[in-house]
C-alpha cells in the first residue's frame, strides 16, 4: 500500500505561510537561549580579578567608576570552571523527562515557561554573582534546565506543524538559531562590555528573551487546527499530510549527544595528559570519529527496512557520535590560533549556517522529485560530504600554533 507516501492534493505557499513564520519564531527563541548560554564564557574575562590591586588609596576615579560598571570578583580557576560548566548539569538532567512530558502537556506553555525562566535568570545573574559564586552556580544550573526544555520540547512542535516533505527545511530553519546565537554573542559582547559594562550583556539578552516569550505565547498554538490566524488552505494541507511521532524518542539523540560530547572532552584530555598521543593525532582521531561514525550509521538506515527499534537506535547513534568532534576539529582553532579563536569560531559558525540552509533546501528538492528513494540519496550525500571533509582535514590539519598567530615580541636596544 502506498497511502503514507501520497502527496497532499494542494500545497500551501512556502515562505509566506504561517508554518514558516512559526519556524522563524523558533529560530529566534534558539538564538536567544544560545546567546544567554554562551555570553558568560566571554564576560568571564572581565568578571574575574586582574593582577591590578583594586581598592588602593591611589586608585584613579576613572578606575573606580570602571569597577562599578564592570564588577570584578576573586574567583579561582576551578571555581570559574564550575560556573561555566554548571549550565550543562541542568541541561543533561532534564532531557529525558521533558521528552516524555512534552507529549502530555501543552508545548506552548512548556516552552513559554522555560523561555521566560531562562530569561528571568539571565536578568538575575549579575546580582547573583555579587552575592556569591554559589548563587551564580545555582542560577546557571536552573537556567541550563530551562534551556534544555526549550531545546528538546520544540521537536514535538514539528509533529503537528511540519508536513513530512518539509521537515528538513522547517527543522533546519529553527535549529540554525543554535548556531547564530553564539555568533551574535561573539560580535556584540565585547562592545557591550566596553561601553555599558558586562552586566548589561545579561540584561539585554534577558530582556529580549522576556519580550520573545510574550510573542511566543501570543502567536503559537499547539495544534494548527486551533490557530485563528492560519489560512484554511494551509491548515488542511498540514493536517492531511501528518502522521504521529514520539517526543520522548526525539529527545534521546540530544541526551546521548551531550553524553558523547562530555566523554570526548575527557578522553581527549586523558590522552594528552598521559602523553599517549600528540595533540594533532588526538584532534584528527576525534574528528574522524565525529564525521565517519554518523556517516556509517546514516547510510545503514535505508537497509534496516521496517525494523522500528533498529531505525531508532541508528538514528540515536548517528546524532550522538557526531559530538565526538567536540574533542577534535571544533576546538582545533584554539590550538592553532588562540589569539584569534573568537574570530575564527564566529567565521566558521557562519559558514556552518550557510551549509545548513543549503542542505535543507537540497533535501526538500530531493524529497519533492523522488519520494521513494529520497532519504537514501540524502544519506549518501551527507556521508560523502563527511568523508570528503574528513579526508581534507586529515591531510592538512595541524595542532601547533601557527606563525601568523604567534605573539610578536619587540626588543629594545
Amino acid at each position: 500500500m502506498q497511502m503514507d507516501n501520497q502527496l497532499p492534493p494542494k500545497k500551501a505557499p512556502d515562505f509566506c505561510s504561517f508554518r514558516y513564520g512559526l519556524s522563524f519564531l523558533l529560530h529566534c527563541c534558539n538564538v536567544i537561549t544560545m546567546a544567554q548560554r554562551t555570553c558568560l564564557n566571554l564576560t568571564m574575562v572581565v568578571m574575574v580579578n586582574s593582577t591590578d590591586p583594586h581598592g588602593l588609596p591611589n586608585t584613579s576615579t576613572k578606575k573606580l567608576l570602571d569597577n562599578i560598571k564592570n564588577p570584578v570578583y576573586n574567583w579561582s580557576p576551578d571555581i570559574q570552571g564550575i560556573i561555566l560548566s554548571s549550565i550543562f548539569y541542568g541541561f543533561v538532567i532534564i532531557q529525558v523527562p521533558i521528552g516524555y512530558f512534552s507529549r502530555i502537556y501543552s508545548v506552548k506553555k512548556i516552552i513559554g515557561f522555560a523561555l521566560c525562566l531562562s530569561s528571568v535568570i539571565s536578568l538575575l545573574i549579575p546580582p547573583a554573582a555579587g552575592i556569591g559564586e554559589a548563587w551564580l552556580i545555582a542560577c546557571r544550573t536552573v537556567q541550563g534546565a530551562a534551556q534544555g526544555i526549550v531545546g528538546t520540547a520544540q521537536f514535538e512542535i514539528h509533529v503537528k506543524w511540519a508536513p513530512p516533505l518539509e521537515r528538513g527545511r522547517l527543522t533546519s530553519m529553527s535549529t540554525s538559531g543554535f548556531l547564530l546565537g553564539p555568533f551574535i554573542v561573539l560580535v556584540v559582547t565585547g562592545v557591550i562590555c566596553e561601553s555599558l559594562g558586562w552586566p548589561m550583556v545579561f540584561y539585554i539578552f534577558g530582556a529580549c528573551g522576556c519580550a520573545l516569550c510574550l510573542l511566543w505565547l501570543f502567536l503559537f498554538y499547539d495544534d494548527p487546527k486551533d490557530h485563528p490566524c492560519i489560512s484554511i488552505r494551509e491548515k488542511e494541507y498540514i493536517t492531511s499530510s501528518l502522521v504521529q511521532q514520539n517526543g520522548f524518542l526525539s529527545s534521546l539523540p540530544s541526551l546521548f549527544a551531550c553524553i558523547c560530547g562530555i566523554l570526548a572532552g575527557h578522553l581527549s584530555d586523558f590522552f594528552l595528559v598521559r602523553n599517549i598521543l600528540s595533540v594533532t593525532v588526538v584532534r584528527k582521531l576525534f574528528t574522524a570519529a565525529g564525521l565517519l561514525l554518523p556517516a556509517i550509521f546514516s547510510v545503514c538506515l535505508p537497509y534496516l527496512g521496517s525494523s522500528f527499534y533498529g531505525i531508532v537506535i541508528f538514528l540515536i547513534l548517528a546524532g550522538a557520535t557526531s559530538s565526538f568532534s567536540l574533542g577534535g576539529v571544533l576546538i582545533n582553532a584554539l590550538d592553532i590560533a588562540p589569539r584569534y579563536f573568537g574570530f575564527i569560531k564566529a567565521y566558521t559558525t557562519l559558514i556552518g549556517m550557510i551549509g545548513g540552509l543549503i542542505s535543507s533546501t537540497l533535501t526538500g528538492l530531493i524529497l519533492k522529485q523522488d519520494p521513494e528513494s529520497a532519504w537514501f540519496k540524502t544519506f549518501i550525500i551527507m556521508a560523502a560530504i563527511n568523508v570528503t571533509g574528513l579526508i581534507f582535514y586529515l591531510i592538512v590539519g595541524e595542532a601547533e600554533i601557527q606563525d601568523w598567530a604567534k605573539e610578536k615580541q619587540h626588543t629594545r636596544l
